[in-house]
């Protein structure tokens, strides 16, 4: 039982710590938070746009592009891991692929910048 304990000490320290620490910190917020909040921080805001108007109402669609555009993008991150991670074992052609797929999602990402879809106002 000695044994069992020394080896699962550090993980129930560290659980103490995690428990711990976050009730300090939710009490410092209850007792340090604003107590008057305006209405504009009150409102619900979701999607760019109020979600008590009606369902038929028109709403900017460049909410959505930029979202998607995002989404596309963060796609490029995450392959762009794996091939960094392995990239000393990579071959020519590895290595060469993936700079067609940048140089394909810069190309995109000009061609996007060019025609505005990046824009708010």
């Amino acid at each position: 039982m000695d044994t069992l304990l020394r080896d699962y000490m550090p993980i129930l320290v560290l659980l103490a710590v995690a428990a711990g620490l976050g009730l300090v910190l939710i009490l410092a917020a209850a007792v340090i938070a604003v107590r008057n909040p305006d209405p504009e921080k009150l409102s619900a805001y979701e999607c760019g746009f109020n979600a008590f108007d009606d369902a038929r109402m028109k709403f900017d669609v460049r909410f959505y592009l930029v979202s998607i555009l995002f989404i596309i993008f963060d796609l490029e991150v995450a392959f762009l891991f794996p091939w960094a991670v392995a990239f000393g074992g990579l071959s020519l052609v590895a290595f060469w692929s993936m700079m067609v797929f940048l140089a394909v999602l810069t190309v995109g990402f000009a061609y996007e910048w060019k025609k505005g879809a990046l824009e708010w106002a």
